[in-house]
C-alpha cells in the first residue's frame, strides 16, 4: 500500500471537521458523566454476591455473566492491567468490539455512565462505578514477542496466550478473539501521535464495576500492558466479585447519557423480546 503524506494544512483541517462532528453529536447527549467512583471501595451486600474469584499475577479466569448481573474487578493488592474479552453467550459471533464503542460514543475515554457495544450495535456492559478513569480501548495486550523484548530472560505470561487458553476452554478458539479492553492501563494519545503512559492516572485499590445488558462469556487475563513503564514482571493479583446488581432505574445514566446509548438498549430490546 503506498504510504500519501498529508501536509499539516491538510491535517489541521482534517481534525478541525472531525472535531466539528464530534460536536454535533455530543449535543445529543442528554446528561453530563459524573466523577469517579469514590475510594475505598464500598462492601457489595453478602446476599448478592454470586462468587468471588483471585486472578494471580499473570494468570486468568472466564465466567458466564447474566443479564442483570455484574462484576467488580478490583485491584486490592496494587496497580495491575487486566485485559476483557467478551461473546454474546447465545451467541459468540458478536463479541466485543471497542472500535465502536469509541466511535459512536465520540470518545476513548471509557469511565462510569458509558456502555461497551458488541460488534451488532447491542450493548454488553454498562460501567455503573469505576474509581479509575484510566482505561485503554486501542492498544491491545502484551504478547510473548512484547514480553521477551520487554523482560529479556524472565519467564512471563502475556495476555495474548493467556486469551487463546480462554478462548479453547469456552469451545472458541484464536480467530474468535476481538478487541480488547485493557482495564486501569492510562494510555492517552498524546497531541503529536504516538500512545503514552500516564501512570499518575492509576492508584492503587482502584475498581471498576460493569454491568450484563446481554447473557454473556467473558475472559479476564491479568497481564502487564505492552506499555507498563515498570521494568520488572510483577503485576499484582485482582478480585473479582459477581453479583447481581439492583435493577436500573427509568433514568439510569448509563442507558440515557447519550442518544448512541439509548440506540444501543433499543436494538437490545429487540433481541430480548
Amino acid at each position: 500500500m503506498k504510504h500519501v503524506r498529508r501536509s499539516p494544512e491538510e491535517i489541521a483541517a482534517n481534525r478541525a471537521r472531525y472535531e466539528e462532528h464530534q460536536k454535533k453529536g455530543l449535543e445529543f447527549a442528554p446528561k453530563a458523566l459524573p466523577g469517579l467512583s469514590p475510594l475505598p471501595a464500598p462492601g457489595i451486600e453478602t446476599a448478592a454476591v454470586i462468587h468471588q474469584e483471585i486472578i494471580p499475577g499473570g494468570w486468568y479466569w472466564s465466567t458466564k455473566l447474566l443479564r442483570g448481573e455484574a462484576i467488580r474487578i478490583d485491584q486490592a493488592e496494587g496497580n495491575s492491567t487486566v485485559a476483557l474479552v467478551a461473546w454474546n453467550a447465545e451467541d459468540t459471533s458478536e463479541r466485543i468490539n471497542l472500535v465502536d464503542t469509541a466511535k459512536v460514543q465520540w470518545t476513548t475515554a471509557l469511565g462510569k455512565g458509558r456502555v461497551i457495544f458488541s460488534d451488532m450495535g447491542r450493548v454488553m456492559f454498562s460501567m455503573i462505578e469505576d474509581s479509575s478513569g484510566a482505561h485503554d480501548c486501542l492498544m491491545g495486550g502484551s504478547t510473548a514477542a512484547s514480553n521477551a523484548a520487554k523482560y529479556p530472560g524472565e519467564k512471563t505470561r502475556n495476555t495474548r496466550d493467556n486469551l487463546v487458553l480462554v478462548a479453547g476452554k469456552l469451545g472458541l478458539d484464536r480467530r474468535d478473539i476481538s478487541g480488547i479492553l485493557n482495564l486501569f492501563a492510562p494510555v492517552r494519545l498524546a497531541e503529536a501521535g504516538g500512545f503514552g503512559w500516564q501512570g499518575k492516572r492509576s492508584n492503587s485499590g482502584d475498581y471498576v464495576e460493569l454491568r450484563a445488558e446481554m447473557d454473556m462469556l467473558v475472559g479476564l487475563s491479568n497481564c502487564p500492558h505492552p506499555l507498563d513503564p515498570d521494568p520488572s514482571y510483577q503485576p499484582k493479583p485482582v478480585v473479582i466479585t459477581r453479583y447481581k446488581a439492583a435493577l436500573p432505574a427509568a433514568d439510569d445514566l448509563c442507558r440515557t447519557a447519550s442518544a448512541e446509548a439509548v440506540r444501543g438498549f433499543e436494538n437490545n430490546a429487540l433481541m430480548q423480546a
